[in-house]
């Protein structure tokens, strides 16, 4: 962080940076950050204030480290610990409920989408996710799951197509819909040129902070 923060110090201030580190680092980055523009974020969220529910973290304990944003429905829970829809939904809705703005993660895999299932399972994805929520407070990523990590990227007018779609199916214009998938600084430029996408989740290119303050920086077309 000592060496992102002062790249990122002149960036425009209608631009909200923020950072969702493990929850091991929680703590020590809502110090380091409190003096500069960049906020924090959590990887997950559980939907109750307590319990016995050994390994998860409630939104008490994310809001007593100052974090404002909560990431639910990752590719990599859905897939590896099977969370649902359901059970995404009662997330976001926890930190939407305590005044944490959630992003709902959304996405189809290689098959589905080699399948004609792409606009399907994101359909059902959005609606589910959100269902029950304020759509003016929360963020939701586009991040199809192939383009993770693989090298893929999706074409920007692909992932703007299906941004757009996301805003018409949620039916509220100001909703922020993000993509994310392969983020680079070599793209970023175009993806933030395309008319449906309001930002963007960025994966392994955030570990290096001349590449993240680059993204972060994106040039206007």
């Amino acid at each position: 962080m000592s060496i992102f923060l002062p790249l990122v110090k002149e960036t425009p201030n209608d631009r909200h940076l923020v950072i969702a580190p493990p929850f091991t680092a929680l703590s020590t980055l809502a110090i380091t950050v409190q003096t500069s523009k960049v906020e924090l974020s959590s990887q997950n969220i559980h939907w109750e204030d307590q319990g016995a529910f050994t390994a998860e973290v409630s939104p008490l304990m994310l809001l007593e480290h100052k974090v404002q944003y909560a990431i639910v429905g990752h590719s990599e829970p859905r897939k590896y610990f099977s969370e649902s829809d359901e059970q995404i939904n009662l997330r976001a809705r926890s930190a939407q409920s305590h005044g944490l703005t959630p992003i709902v993660c959304v996405g189809e895999s290689d098959e589905q989408r080699e399948r004609g299932e792409a606009e399907r399972v994101i359909r059902r994805q959005v609606e589910q996710g959100l269902e029950g929520m304020d759509p003016k407070k929360v963020v939701v990523a586009y991040e199809p799951i192939w383009a993770i990590g693989t090298g893929k990227t999706c074409e920007a007018k692909e992932a703007n197509r299906i941004c757009g779609l996301i805003r018409s199916w949620v039916g509220t214009p100001e909703i922020i819909v993000q993509y994310g998938g392969s983020v680079k600084p070599n793209n970023i430029d175009e993806i933030m040129a395309m008319s449906d996408i309001d930002g963007v989740l960025v994966g392994g290119a955030s570990l290096d902070p001349h590449s993240f303050a680059r993204i972060a920086n994106y040039q206007s077309c």
